[in-house]
């Protein structure tokens, strides 16, 4: 039985009034760091949100810009929005493990999530490297909501990707000088009940100066189910 932990630590984004809470628990290579994004006033009965970082070896964390504005934006709506370290980045236990151990992370936070919030349903994000997580845990986390952002389809296999019975919505920069747009654009093209295709152009892989915009479409997408 796993062991959790609640660390009472939080600061408050006054202009959108959210409150973010330092959280510790137990994944399968030890103590997962993480970070509850809270709205201050009122919380929405009903969902929960879990959000996957960029690639653990290249500067991915918790506290990426793009991440970061995706669970903060959610959080706006109202719903409890975690964001989390994996295995071997900041205070999480282990070493990088190339996506599979980072999944058995993502199952940790969800379950941690669902103990917070018991009979929640469950919105899935993942940035880059961690919507290729996301992406590949969805089938069996059964969310309503899956967020692909800059998914890495032609640096990962996907080809074991299936696609969940959900919302799935991804979102590309036509200037990704990381992923491949058009190899993007090809892949969702490719499934015969395709997800909705979000096209940010002239966006950057890191969305730079477009983070308002970002954040907007979340809010969009998000918003239209909840």
């Amino acid at each position: 039985m796993r062991k959790y932990a609640l660390i009472i630590e939080c600061w408050i984004d006054s202009d959108m009034k959210i409150i973010s809470q330092a959280v510790k628990f137990e994944g399968e290579a030890g103590v997962i760091q993480g970070t509850l994004d809270l709205p201050s006033e009122s919380v929405r009965s009903g969902y929960i949100s879990v959000n996957c970082h960029p690639h653990s070896l290249h500067g991915g964390s918790m506290t990426n810009k793009v991440i970061h504005t995706v669970s903060r934006s959610i959080a706006g709506l109202g719903i409890p929005s975690l964001r989390f370290n994996f295995r071997g980045v900041g205070q999480s236990a282990g070493e990088y493990d190339e996506g599979q151990g980072e999944q058995a992370d993502l199952k940790a936070a969800v379950d941690w999530m669902q103990q917070q919030y018991p009979g929640a349903k469950l919105i899935l994000s993942g940035f880059s490297f961690g919507s290729f997580v996301s992406a590949s845990s969805a089938s069996s986390l059964c969310p309503v909501m899956l967020l692909s952002v800059a998914p890495p389809v032609k640096r990962f296999d996907f080809s074991e990707f299936q696609q969940p019975d959900c919302n799935w919505v991804v979102i590309m920069g036509t200037e990704d000088e990381l992923v491949e747009y058009s190899a993007v654009e090809d892949w969702v093209d490719s499934f015969a009940s395709p997800p909705e295709l979000i096209t940010m152009q002239g966006a950057s892989h890191f969305f730079h100066g477009r983070l308002v915009e970002l954040r907007e479409h979340i809010e969009k997408v998000v918003g239209s189910i909840v």
